[in-house]
């Protein structure tokens, strides 16, 4: 899914391969083959909204893009 290549484009370039490895567990449930348990996607979205919202406070992602990254997980999977 594109949402989570725009992440990874977001993030400072120093960061990118440790964001990266993080990514991978949120895109393992998110964007399964099989539908998961629509509990499991909910909090699974959340987890990576407050995930993004910290990359935002520490600076690694801008505000610009942060607002944007979250509009998208709340309209995709939430």
């Amino acid at each position: 899914m594109r949402t989570f290549d725009l992440i990874r484009d977001a993030v400072l370039p120093d960061f990118r391969d440790r964001v990266a490895e993080y990514l991978i567990q949120y895109e393992s449930v998110l964007l399964a083959d099989t539908a998961p348990d629509p509990e499991l996607t909910r909090a699974t979205a959340n987890q990576l909204r407050g995930y993004l919202r910290g990359l935002n406070t520490t600076r690694v992602l801008g505000m610009a893009d942060w607002e944007e990254l979250d509009r998208r997980v709340v309209n995709t999977w939430l």
